[in-house]
């Protein structure tokens, strides 16, 4: 159990970690557009993304799909990218369609985020043949650190929107810019080819 308790812990400190600023990202532009009242829709939002990096993770981390390092870390701020300019067009917060397409982009650049983690984890494994339930365990911490970091979003938005009474667009536009802003930056940091 102690192995678990391990891995866990280190899937729960790798997402709420700096160094995992990109996760975080993507999850303040998938999150920002909602609020307390949405928690359904949230839910199957992050689960989407969840199974998404889940199913990636385990591929890799087991050797049965192999993807260019490169190429993954660029992509990632390109996920960041695309969900936070999606949040500038939503213009009124009633999400009525049942399968909004946040929730196949979310499942989509899950898989992508995976790839990611996988590297980490392949580091920590090493040559460990039983890795079945390690990669569990740190699947399950970077749920646990994902639903932190949705909750810190969640109280940031009910502070600034219900409390001060910022203009929820208003919140969403500047939070969504300055994410832009920063995978911008990341993608021309990360670029996988020379200019």
């Amino acid at each position: 159990m102690s192995d678990f308790n391990l891995y866990f812990t280190l899937g729960r400190q790798h997402i709420a970690n700096i160094t995992a600023l990109d996760h975080i990202l993507f999850l303040a532009a998938l999150c920002t557009r909602y609020q307390f009242s949405d928690w359904k829709k949230l839910l199957v939002l992050v689960t989407a993304f969840t199974i998404g990096h889940s199913i990636t993770l385990a591929l890799s981390v087991l050797n049965i799909i192999h993807f260019s390092t490169a190429w993954i870390e660029f992509l990632i701020p390109i996920t960041i990218f695309i969900t936070a300019f999606s949040n500038l067009f939503v213009k009124k917060f009633v999400f009525k369609s049942k399968f909004p397409l946040i929730y196949f982009f979310a499942l989509f650049f899950g898989l992508i985020h995976g790839l990611g983690f996988s590297n980490y984890l392949k580091s920590l494994l090493g040559k460990n043949e039983n890795i079945i339930w390690q990669l569990f365990a740190f699947n399950c911490g970077l749920e646990i650190g994902q639903l932190i970091i949705v909750l810190i979003i969640l109280i940031i938005a009910f502070i600034l929107v219900s409390i001060l009474k910022v203009s929820r667009r208003d919140y969403l536009l500047f939070l969504s810019a300055a994410i832009i802003a920063l995978s911008l930056e990341m993608c021309f940091q990360r670029l996988p080819f020379h200019i």
